[in-house]
């Protein structure tokens, strides 16, 4: 797997796992100003694509830690992408996937 892996943090949830940005990943990417999530029902599979985002310092694609089907998209990704560029990790998440 490459160095992005080092990007995300995953956490268990009640129906799945969670995945969010690392600290490590927002100082590496910078402010991210764009991403492109999958939808709600979208199969992921490990290792694929899970998202692409386009920040000051690069434009990155995110591969899943994690095959199964995407139950949750970050509301607060709707309107803007602050919530990635917070210090508040937990608020940092992108998708919830409910694990194969």
């Amino acid at each position: 797997m490459s160095e992005m892996v080092k990007y995300f943090w995953t956490k268990a949830t009640t129906d799945g796992t969670r995945i969010g940005l690392t600290t490590e990943g927002q100082d590496e990417l910078g402010t991210i100003k764009f991403a492109k999530l999958p939808a709600v029902g979208d199969q992921i599979k490990k290792g694929d694509n899970l998202l692409n985002v386009e920040a000051d310092k690069a434009v990155s694609d995110i591969p899943s830690p994690v095959t199964g089907k995407v139950t949750a998209v970050n509301p607060a990704l709707a309107d803007s992408f602050d919530a990635l560029n917070g210090s508040d990790t937990d608020a940092a998440w992108f998708v919830d996937v409910q694990e194969d």
